[in-house]
Formats: C-alpha cells, sequence, structure tokens
C-alpha cells in the first residue's frame, strides 16, 4: 500500500506538473515513505511488546511470526534494527532537505511523530480511537503531499484532496484489522475505533470508505487533477460486491480451508479491495499520463 502511494504521488506530479519534476527526488520520496512504513512496523511491535499488549495469544503473534515472541530476535535487536531504519531514513531525509527545502521536515517528521504515537507512550493514540485517523492523515496528505512535494517543489490543494480517495482505503483496511481484534482490544482497554463504534457500525463505516473511494476518483478526473482514464479503477467494484456480503456479516466462528492469517478477516477482505483498486487507478493513471487524455 505505500509503494502504491508513492507511485500516485509521482503520477500525479506528472499528470499536475510535468515541466517540473525532478524523478530522482521523488523515487528518493518513494523509498523514504517505504522505509518509514518499515521502522513503523517494527516501533509498533517493539512498543506493544513493552506496554504489555503483544503476547503469544495475541492476534498480532497468531497471523504472523512476532519478531521477539517468535524467536527471531531479542527486544535489544528489535530496537537496533529500528535504530538502522530510522538512520537510513534520516540520510535520506537530509539529502531531500538539501536538495529541496526544509518543508521537507514537515512531512517527514509530521509522520515520525504520528508513527511514534501511534503506540508508544504517552499519547498511544491507537489505544484512544485515533489510530485510523492517524493512518488516513499518513497514507494520505503526509505521504502522497510529502513525495509530491519532494518531486515537485510545492503542493496544490487539489493534490491534497487528490490523495484522499487511497487513504481512505488504507484506512478501510486498519478497521478491518480493528473490528478482528475487537474481542482481545476491548478486554485490554485498547479503545481503537472499532471498540469505541462496536463491530457493527464498524463494518458499516468501513463499507462506506471503501464505496467513497470511486465516486471520489470519478470527481477528481471530471476536474482535471487526475487523468479521466483514472475512472479505470471502477472496475475495482466488482471486487467490492465479492467482500461486500461478508462485511456486512459477523465474522466466521472458524476460517475457510486454508485461509492463511486467521484470526484476521475483515482485514483481508478490506485489503485485496485496496490492492485491486489501487492497482486500477495506478494503471489508469499511468495511462493517462501516457497518452495524454
Amino acid at each position: 500500500m505505500t509503494v502504491t502511494a508513492g507511485v500516485l504521488a509521482l503520477l500525479l506530479a506528472w499528470w499536475n506538473d510535468s515541466g517540473h519534476v525532478d524523478v530522482g527526488l521523488g523515487v528518493l520520496a518513494v523509498v523514504g515513505v517505504v522505509l518509514a512504513h518499515v521502522a513503523n512496523n517494527l516501533m509498533n511491535d517493539l512498543w506493544d511488546l513493552e506496554v504489555g499488549t503483544d503476547s503469544s495469544q495475541y492476534p498480532r503473534a497468531l497471523y504472523a511470526p512476532h519478531p521477539v515472541l517468535s524467536g527471531m530476535t531479542t527486544r535489544r535487536g528489535l530496537l537496533a534494527r529500528v535504530l538502522v531504519v530510522n538512520l537510513l531514513d534520516l540520510g535520506i531525509l537530509v539529502a531531500l532537505v538539501a536538495a529541496r527545502d526544509a518543508w521537507i521536515l514537515a512531512f517527514a517528521l509530521g509522520g515520525f511523530v504520528l508513527s511514534v504515537a501511534y503506540t508508544a507512550p504517552p499519547l498511544r493514540l491507537k489505544k484512544r480511537g485515533l489510530g485510523e485517523l492517524t493512518v488516513f492523515v499518513v497514507w494520505g496528505p503526509l505521504m502522497v503531499g510529502g513525495t509530491y512535494y519532494a518531486a515537485v517543489g510545492h503542493l496544490p490543494v487539489d493534490v491534497v484532496l487528490a490523495s484522499i480517495p487511497y487513504a481512505l482505503l488504507c484506512t478501510a483496511v486498519l478497521m478491518g484489522k480493528h473490528i478482528d481484534k475487537i474481542p482481545w482490544d476491548a478486554r485490554d482497554g485498547t479503545r481503537t475505533l472499532p471498540v469505541v463504534l462496536g463491530e457493527r457500525r464498524a463494518r458499516r463505516l468501513t463499507q462506506v470508505m471503501m464505496l467513497a473511494f470511486y465516486p471520489i476518483v470519478v470527481g477528481l478526473a471530471v476536474a482535471g487533477t487526475m487523468p479521466i482514464l483514472s475512472v479505470l479503477c471502477l472496475l475495482g467494484i466488482t471486487r467490492l460486491v465479492r467482500i461486500w456480503g461478508p462485511f456486512s456479516r459477523p465474522k466466521p466462528d472458524a476460517p475457510p480451508s486454508g485461509f492463511p492469517i486467521w484470526p484476521l478477516w475483515f482485514a483481508a477482505l478490506a485489503f485485496v479491495h485496496t490492492r485491486r483498486a489501487g492497482a486500477l487507478l495506478v494503471a489508469g493513471l499511468l495511462l493517462g499520463v501516457l497518452l495524454g487524455v
């Protein structure tokens, strides 16, 4: 999802301001946001372990190996990896600031602060029902907007608006994940937005997020912020239709045969839709840019 967001930013830059795009800086920014996501995942594993959220019975350790709980590394080893990735990202930040200007700091530091505050004390945004809003801001204005700024040197308001539809899809994936984790989070006192809303209303809100992606993209294409061929993403509705029914019902008691990441369920449904719709949006943008349509 992070690579897709970065590529969307570059294509938006190419479409809206092709005469001022610095491809090298844009690609460097995409590498930077991917490393930032890596660092964020490592920090989340570290802090959730430190505050006692992650355990051998928590979904994080059930659907995929936890780096420490699975024995792959130690707390100190995980911390060392966090520092290494953040240092690499800092090097990219210094290069971008030197090549562009200090406004790059606003995007980078904003993303870093929100990433740390997502799970780390004292804010622990995830525990206060603000984690979903954090993901929306990071995957939208900060990630897409920041990459666009790195490539072009300015950020129009309409491009900030263009970051919204894909940010909604990324947030929908997190909503699905937090819906899956309601039994554990509610017991632990982690008040994610689905815990606050309850499962049924959280499922409805997630459906609205996924559905809203399409009319917003159409509006942006009509306005000229995206090429008209961006509406190719409407083909993603076929995948949305397939997951709409399962999203309208409570989570099943047991996974289908061969299902790989149980106890996650709604997260997987939202992700396969986001993957399809995001890829189609990239394809539409790329065709529009290449053909000048």
